[in-house]
């Protein structure tokens, strides 16, 4: 493989004057890596993609939805708004499902200097009262199924204005979405800091309560250049390799993206979405993740990439009608929030036959990628997540965070452009996770001789299930408000489909009976559904503990997989 070129590849893509020119610079008291020549905020991002008017920007079902047509309704949520109390430096809540609305809504708020709140639309009524009264949004806005959720809490609900989107007849108090858009005029005038929030996203929380990352517009731009930058530096080392340059007259093809992922995520928000829209590129939506409905879109829509978590792009190669539909438009299949098996990038290059494996390695953290890989790179490294972008410095530290040497097992730590401010309301944890602008990810990794980084462990107590995380905490703290449960242990366990699946070993109180489906039912009062336990034990005997009296989480983990695998 031609890794020489790829270092002179990058090493001219970074140089001074280059498109990508790399520099230090000093935010929140420490000296960073950024690009030198990058907008200030994401306003200005969205202001240049009013050049792609009648381009088809957004598909949903039948609905289509462009450019021009964008930007007006952009413009009108934001005087709306404005006309509503919300001024600069505000929160407003998003609580949907992938429609159209979401992105517009996100961008009207980006674009004033206000931060968009993604609210995860899997939790129950307890998850989103605990994050809007955290959050403190001036404005909330929601589809049916949310707006019952959070109207399910009348004092929680009365603390934020309540709109409601694709919602016939909503009930008195609550704003239908036909009057925000209604409002009309220009886009307001708002000088907006490269580190102001630009949204906040929520993360599971380690000790119960998931928090909140607060994502800077510098981060989110600089996300995006890494993935503008990890496509140009791929086709140049390519270029230096084989001597064949680009055709110039060549036309250069519109991206199509199927979004498979909730966009509350920087998986499809930062990652997918801000990438196409910043190409004049088309979004196609979905209402859930469905691998024959994605087949039939792929072929109407022409779609060129689809980037969702490492199960989706398995369902769809696997399909029973894959051949029957036509995939050529295909470029690049792939994803990222879970690691991406070797198997599943030789079948992706094997199979789509015009379309290259692609990966990233990333954290809500760090407002999307910290690592890309793609085509033959990720072919000859299929274990490897990639390099770290440009704006990142990396390390892999010891129990002690000092530096192991190159090629030895730490905790990666990164530093750079894309690190959040902080968790909202939670200065403790925002100490834990970032000494000096590092970054503690709670990987384990290693780093080879190419600057290829791979992922080997997760020092974290957290289950990766389909790309979401599951921390084991949060969900122990809820069974363990069950009167019947003496003790439990939350883990992890492999699932062909998921990767992980949520375990529990769980040990009652004297005299006292339950069974899985009742437990389950209890989880299901106070968790989201994709972290209430597949596996369930119930135990005679107190759980194995350490001399410290901590669980042996991992030897009671080894002990049962093998039945869950069963």
């Amino acid at each position: 493989m031609y890794y020489k070129e790829l270092k002179q590849a990058w090493s001219t893509l970074t140089a001074p004057g280059a498109p990508f020119e790399v520099v230090q610079i000093p935010v929140r008291g420490v000296s960073i890596r950024a690009y030198k020549t990058v907008p200030p905020s994401v306003r200005e991002l969205w202001l240049s993609t009013a050049a792609f008017a009648d381009r088809d920007y957004l598909v949903y079902g039948d609905e289509r939805i462009t450019y021009a047509q964008a930007h007006a309704q952009v413009a009108s949520i934001a005087n709306w708004m404005f006309q509503n109390g919300v001024k600069p430096g505000d929160r407003v809540a998003i609580a949907m499902r992938n429609y159209p609305e979401w992105l517009l809504i996100y961008w009207a708020c980006v674009s004033v200097g206000v931060a968009a709140v993604g609210m995860n639309a899997w939790w129950v009524a307890d998850e989103i009262e605990y994050a809007l009264n955290d959050s403190a949004p001036k404005v909330t806005f929601c589809d049916a199924e949310r707006l019952e959720r959070i109207l399910e809490r009348p004092q929680t609900a009365a603390r934020t204005h309540l709109v409601a989107v694709r919602v016939d007849h909503p009930s008195a108090g609550v704003t239908p979405w036909s009057e925000v858009v209604a409002v009309g005029g220009a886009l307001p005038e708002v000088k907006v800091d490269p580190d102001d929030d630009a949204c906040i996203f929520y993360t599971s929380g380690t000790t119960g309560h998931p928090k909140g990352a607060q994502l800077t517009h510098r981060g989110c731009i600089s996300n995006l250049f890494n993935i503008v930058f990890s496509g140009q530096v791929s086709a140049l080392a390519t270029q230096l390799a084989t001597g064949v340059a680009p055709d110039p007259d060549a036309p250069v093809p519109i991206p199509v993206a199927l979004l498979t992922t909730p966009l509350f995520h920087v998986t499809a928000n930062n990652c997918g979405a801000y990438a196409v829209t910043a190409a004049g590129g088309k979004l196609v939506l979905m209402y859930r993740w469905d691998a024959l409905e994605a087949l039939k879109l792929i072929e109407r829509e022409k779609v060129t990439a689809m980037s969702g978590v490492p199960v989706m792009s398995r369902e769809l190669i696997t399909h029973p009608d894959f051949q029957r539909y036509d995939l050529s438009s295909l470029m690049t299949l792939g994803g990222g929030g879970a690691p991406l098996q070797p198997d599943l990038v030789a079948k992706i290059d094997a199979q789509v036959k015009t379309a290259r494996p692609n990966t990233g390695y990333g954290m809500t953290e760090t407002c999307g990628i910290i690592t890309a890989v793609a085509g033959d790179f990720f072919v000859d490294k299929p274990t490897s997540c990639g390099p770290a972008m440009p704006t990142f410095e990396v390390k892999c530290v010891d129990d002690d965070g000092h530096a192991v040497p190159l090629g030895q097992v730490g905790e990666l730590w990164v530093r750079g452009a894309p690190v959040i401010k902080g968790y909202l309301n939670r200065p403790e944890a925002t100490a834990e996770s970032i000494t000096d602008g590092w970054l503690h990810t709670g990987d384990v990794a290693r780093i080879d001789e190419d600057g290829f980084i791979y992922i080997v462990d997760r020092k974290k107590d957290m289950v990766l299930r389909g790309g979401e995380n599951v921390y084991c905490a949060e969900v122990e703290a809820v069974i363990h408000h069950h009167p019947a449960v003496a003790e439990c242990c939350v883990f992890g366990v492999p699932d062909p489909r998921l990767g992980e699946d949520v375990a529990a070993a769980v040990v009652l109180r004297e005299g006292h009976s339950l069974t899985a489906e009742e437990l389950r039912a209890h989880c299901a009062l106070h968790l989201s559904r994709h972290k209430i336990p597949s596996h369930i034990w119930f135990l005679t005997e107190s759980l194995p503990r350490n001399a410290n009296g901590k669980f042996l989480k991992r030897q009671l983990r080894d002990s049962l997989k093998a039945e869950a695998a069963a």
